[in-house]
């Protein structure tokens, strides 16, 4: 027990010396003794656990994805608004952004165009977005006039633009700033009625 425990602390500080080097330096930059020496391990041990730099990246990605499915799946077992569940989840996601290493880095590395890969965290927020802005259109919570895909592009867009920015000015994932964007937002987005129960902070 004690050896598999200490396997597993090793992993995870493999997990974040990567995602902190990749931040820093890019997928392509990064070396894996760089790695291992920022982790405070061997190669040795390293190579243990991950025989490449690609495996490596993609237990960031992991990572990252775990964080955002507890994320999405918080929101959406809350009572309220269908849009309400948006707007808290896109506050707690840009909230870890901006404190937690290693999903940014899960973040950036999707879209590191040197690995050749689609983004599967950008690509599982959209999905998430898509489907609850379906159950508030079905529920008769958006706009007259609008469309549960134009309300999840919107909504896609641009935390993903907050998502990006974030990255070298963690000023444009602050909590005001996304309430910010929900009191823009919102009043184009929710219907009249269920608008007046819709809190933008969070």
């Amino acid at each position: 027990m004690v050896k598999q425990e200490r396997a597993a602390r090793t992993r995870q500080a493999l997990v974040r010396a990567a995602a902190e080097a990749f931040a820093e330096e890019g997928f392509v930059h990064a070396s894996l003794g760089a790695i291992s020496k920022r982790a405070g391990v061997s190669n040795g041990a390293l190579y243990f656990h991950f025989a490449n730099k690609r495996m490596l990246a993609e237990a960031v990605e992991a990572e990252a994805a775990e964080t955002l499915r507890r994320i999405t799946e918080a929101a959406w077992a809350a009572q309220g608004n269908s849009l309400q569940r948006v707007v808290d989840a896109s506050h707690e996601l840009m909230g870890v952004l901006a404190r937690d290493i290693v999903v940014r880095s899960g973040f950036e590395l999707a879209a590191d165009m040197a690995r050749r890969t689609e983004s599967p965290l950008r690509r599982q927020w959209r999905h998430w977005v898509e489907d609850v802005l379906r159950g508030a259109e079905r529920g008769g919570a958006l706009a007259e006039g609008m469309s549960w895909r134009d309300g999840a592009g919107v909504i896609v867009a641009a935390t993903t633009g907050f998502e990006v920015l974030g990255g070298s000015d963690a000023g444009w994932l602050s909590r005001q700033n996304i309430t910010r964007f929900w009191e823009v937002l919102l009043p184009c987005l929710a219907d009249r009625q269920g608008l007046e129960s819709l809190v933008c902070a969070g």
